[in-house]
């Protein structure tokens, strides 16, 4: 029977079990993860508002790995030997057959004063703070930003700012407060959100417009005070600030001989294998991939690469040829608490349809959809 490890209890992890078990019912799946739960992080963008609370974000996966038959290791990585064939944890070593790892990004804290700041996708904690100091402001200066990692152009994520931009200004107009804040959306691009597409900058900058948010654009990032947002191209007060900032790799990556990219992420092929390693992938945030510069960092398309690496290890394992690919595809939905913006881009085509009450409903009933089967 063969052994394989799953690092990492994110949308990549938890997507290449299911991929797995379909293939095969005789396999011995072991995820390693600090906590046996599944964080849903798209939905954070409602914490502040109300409409989503931890416990409606975090779902335990007990049920769902003893459906799937799955051994879970309770430890945070450490490194990786003999090739992959060994996992370093620090709670024991854990061996297989083959490997996926699926433990997603590291946020890059380089930036003078970025403890000031506060990274919303870091986590259910970040929400929560943004909320408590959204709801004890009387008024003030609201800055919302994010940058990317020069040396990753995919090593981004910039939807979620758009939401949490968006999301403030509607929740203070339906408190009947909007009038005692600024907002300021700031970025180093001079187009943020050009990975969504021409249409979606055009848009974005449009929707910004109207809802009266002012804009600091195309300026290198200097750095942070606690009530400040310094830049090349000037500076500007802020009694809080929400920044993404771009993603690297996971420390534990300096302890393995995984290659890296350039901007330090895990080399892999187009069939999400991991290049000169025998029977290891990684899908998701920790990979490096190759395609267009606006390939999305997002569940979706951890998802896809989750499916592949799946297929393709369990290929090698039978003797068949491993050359599943991933399509590249951003579909995502830009949440402003009452409604939406859907966007799509592939090789192809590139659409963006305007902000609709429909799209809200959608995304707030894909969310039900996709947690059920881990309930």
């Amino acid at each position: 029977m063969h052994k394989i490890t799953i690092i990492g209890a994110g949308f990549a992890g938890l997507t290449s079990i299911r991929q797995l078990r379909r293939l095969s019912k005789n396999i011995e799946i072991t995820l390693i993860a600090p906590r046996k739960e599944l964080h849903y992080y798209p939905g954070m963008i409602w914490i502040p508002s109300g409409l989503r609370k931890r416990e409606d974000l975090i779902i335990n996966l007990d049920n769902f790995f003893r459906r799937m038959h799955v051994n879970f290791h309770q430890a945070s990585v450490t490194g990786l030997s003999e090739d992959g064939r060994t996992v370093h944890t620090d709670n024991g070593d854990v061996h297989n057959d083959g490997l996926i790892i699926a433990s997603g990004g590291r946020f890059i804290k380089k930036l003078p004063g970025i403890k000031h700041a506060v990274t919303p996708c870091e986590g259910i904690d970040a929400a929560e703070c943004i909320r408590d100091r959204l709801n004890a402001m009387d008024g003030g200066t609201i800055a919302i930003g994010f940058a990317g990692n020069p040396k990753e152009p995919s090593a981004m994520r910039g939807g979620p700012m758009f939401e949490f931009l968006f999301g403030t200004d509607t929740l203070l107009r339906q408190q009947n407060r909007r009038e005692k804040f600024k907002l300021v959306f700031f970025s180093p691009a001079p187009q943020p959100g050009n990975r969504l597409g021409p249409k979606a900058v055009k848009n974005l900058l449009r929707e910004m417009s109207r809802r009266g948010i002012e804009t600091h654009l195309g300026h290198k990032m200097r750095g942070f005070e606690s009530n400040k947002v310094m830049t090349e191209g000037g500076e500007f007060e802020a009694d809080i600030i929400m920044f993404m900032p771009g993603m690297t790799g996971n420390i534990w990556f300096d302890n393995s001989k995984l290659p890296r990219s350039e901007g330090g992420l895990i080399k892999a092929n187009q069939h999400c294998k991991v290049e000169n390693l025998t029977h290891v992938y990684v899908a998701g945030d920790s990979g490096s991939y190759p395609g267009p510069d606006w390939m999305p960092k997002q569940a979706h398309m951890a998802d896809l690469q989750a499916e592949a690496a799946a297929k393709n290890l369990m290929a090698e394992f039978n003797g068949q040829p491993a050359d599943a690919t991933f399509k590249v595809e951003l579909i995502c939905i830009v949440d402003s608490n009452n409604k939406g913006m859907l966007v799509s881009r592939t090789a192809k085509k590139n659409i963006m349809l305007p902000e609709s009450i429909l799209f809200h409903w959608m995304k707030r009933a894909f969310e039900w959809w996709y947690l059920r089967q881990y309930r």
